[in-house]
């Protein structure tokens, strides 16, 4: 039977969100997320985030990203984000798809830096044919990266002062955040996030739930008729409830802030053990995901033992494959992937 290490979202979900979903089961409540199940989630990520933010729960995060973007844009503006961001690359161009243009800046490790953006302003508003092309209008980040990297608040918030003079919203991305959160590299919390970014989402899917990522807005008013955007979009649960259960359990007892530290040591172990036995890291990361580079040959070997992801060609010869850890990765999966990468290269 092969190992599985190809993403954090093959499981179901924490047995504590399972337990709650068989004990609500046959619970009457309202629609829409309207119910008490809901009131309470939002209740508890509120209080995580130390503000009186509007809390809505969409199902997933590319509609989450396609449905915030559209109703934050004029049709005549794009969003500026990271070349390797997930808007960017693995959505099938679902942001242009609903009507706006991905302006795609040149990133290192997954990042863009406040000069960058601050570059880009400039150059669009010095060129004379500006008035014919597409207008920044917000920016769009995540944490972590798609290459599992972390802004600092010291990033994020000259990033955020360069929004701010610009009057462009912040978006952040968080699909992984729980992974950033439990990560020893980390150092922006939950409240501080609330107040560095315009708006941005706490993910679930990949963070211990079924299903369910919860879209935080700390300044209540900044989309007019959110909810009736997300009924717009196909966005809105009619069994609201189901998603409200996912966050009211992740934010008990702090659940949430914790539950990627295990997948961060793990990842970390891996991370050792790849160049204990001579693998090339692509870069090191300190949440959950790991990126290294190996010969096809190689890669077809261990394609046959365990499903990694295979994220792009280096060359003819060569390939960068990730490995991602999860909320409910064990320690005897990863000795055995360990040993696995062990006994492969030293055989090849």
């Amino acid at each position: 039977m092969k190992l599985q290490f190809a993403s954090d979202y093959q499981e179901g979900a924490h047995p504590h969100i399972i337990h709650r979903l068989v004990q609500t089961n046959m619970d009457q409540t309202p629609g829409y997320g309207t119910d008490v199940i809901c009131a309470s989630a939002k209740k508890r990520i509120q209080a995580a985030c130390q503000c009186d933010a509007e809390i809505y729960f969409l199902s997933g995060g590319t509609q989450t990203n396609a449905t915030i973007i559209s109703a934050l844009l004029p049709s005549y503006q794009g969003v500026m984000a990271p070349d390797s961001g997930h808007i960017s690359v693995h959505e099938a161009g679902a942001i242009e798809f609903g009507g706006h243009k991905v302006l795609p800046i040149s990133s290192r490790w997954g990042k863009i830096t406040a000069n960058q953006i601050e570059q880009y302003l400039q150059n669009f508003e010095q060129d004379l044919n500006h008035e014919h092309m597409v207008m920044p209008g917000m920016v769009y980040l995540s944490q972590p990266t798609e290459f599992g990297t972390l802004y600092s608040k010291a990033e994020l918030s000259e990033i955020y002062r360069v929004c701010q003079k610009y009057h462009l919203p912040l978006y952040m991305d968080g699909a992984r955040l729980a992974y950033a959160l439990a990560s020893k590299q980390n150092d922006i919390s939950l409240p501080e996030l609330a107040q560095l970014c315009d708006i941005f989402y706490i993910g679930g899917t990949k963070c211990g739930a079924l299903i369910g990522e919860a879209v935080v807005m700390p300044h209540p008013h900044l989309i007019p008729h959110f909810f009736t955007i997300l009924k717009q979009n196909g966005a809105l649960l009619a069994k609201g409830r189901l998603l409200g259960i996912q966050f009211d359990e992740l934010f008990k007892e702090d659940l949430y802030l914790h539950i990627g530290y295990d997948a961060d040591v793990y990842a970390q172990q891996i991370i050792d053990a790849l160049k204990t036995n001579g693998y090339q890291l692509y870069l090191e990361t300190p949440t959950n995901q790991i990126f290294f580079i190996v010969d096809n040959t190689l890669w077809n070997r261990l394609s046959q033992k365990v499903n990694l992801s295979f994220w792009e060609q280096v060359d003819k010869t060569h390939c960068i494959v990730r490995i991602a850890t999860s909320w409910a990765t064990q320690q005897k999966d990863v000795d055995a992937l360990c040993q696995l990468l062990k006994e492969i290269q030293h055989d090849s």
